[in-house]
């Protein structure tokens, strides 16, 4: 049984809207980790591809951030890459229409040396190109932003910056950032403000404990309670995943963080 749950626990306030990724459930199988999610009043979970889509829905989930196209080393950034990568954005945005899934994520890939501008030209050219039927299925197609410090080497995607010009210049209200919370520690700082200050071009967020990546708990720097205050009293509507590895027991791990962040 789940402590939060066990312990008579008040029902989630449910402002923020939060889900997780598998890594936050240790190798539970999709089954277990799905129940689990549930009980603890998850709305879904992140980057479940459809073969496990029917198990979510048998426990009222949705895959809050579905697969897209792209990959981290070979995205958006690179114009070789856009017809393999614009038919799989095709393909899983028609998809997660079709299944009630809100979101498909993507990817720049690394520099290997191209300049800011190229890498910011190439995405956009691809992303007006499914803008159109993003718009027409109501499906978010969200570019992640990662840090290219410690976990992702070269990453061309890497600060705020570069991510909100690739979104204001294609100007769709279904092309937006997933902004990884734990990576723009990494990059940038000033979390709470450069969220304030962007919010129209997030369609979706990511946790974690930094440094380490691990709980979102007092043992690491970041304040996720002003940090999940702050996007509720911005009006955001969409989903807040956690993706951590945890160090403790999963379960526990997670309801603490859920109650973290239900404000």
């Amino acid at each position: 049984m789940i402590p939060a749950l066990a312990a008579g626990a008040a029902p989630l306030k449910g402002r923020l809207k939060q889900s997780a990724t598998r890594s936050c459930f240790k190798g539970m199988p999709i089954e277990d980790a799905a129940r689990e999610a549930a009980l603890l009043g998850l709305k879904g979970l992140d980057l479940i591809g459809s073969n496990d889509w029917p198990v979510l829905k048998k426990y009222g989930l949705i895959s809050t951030m579905a697969p897209g196209g792209g990959t981290i080393a070979d995205g958006i950034n690179r114009r070789e890459n856009h017809a393999k990568i614009e038919q799989q954005l095709r393909e899983n945005v028609q998809k997660a229409h079709d299944f009630g899934m809100p979101n498909v994520i993507t990817l720049s890939g690394n520099r290997r040396g191209m300049p800011d501008e190229e890498g910011i030209d190439n995405s956009v050219l691809l992303l007006n190109k499914i803008k159109g039927m993003a718009e027409d299925q109501g499906v978010t197609v969200c570019l992640e932003l990662l840090n290219s410090k410690v976990d992702h080497p070269d990453y061309h995607c890497d600060h705020t910056r570069w991510g909100v010009e690739v979104c204001k210049r294609v100007n769709s209200p279904r092309v937006k950032l997933l902004y990884d919370i734990y990576h723009m520690q990494i990059m940038e700082g000033d979390i709470i403000r450069t969220i304030r200050d962007n919010i129209q071009w997030i369609g979706h967020f990511h946790t974690a404990g930094n440094p380490g990546r691990h709980e979102i708990d007092a043992s690491q720097e970041l304040n996720y309670r002003a940090i999940a205050l702050a996007i509720v009293d911005l009006g955001y509507t969409g989903y807040f995943a956690h993706e951590y590895s945890p160090l403790r027991d999963p379960l526990k791990s997670l309801a603490e963080a859920i109650e973290i962040c239900d404000v």
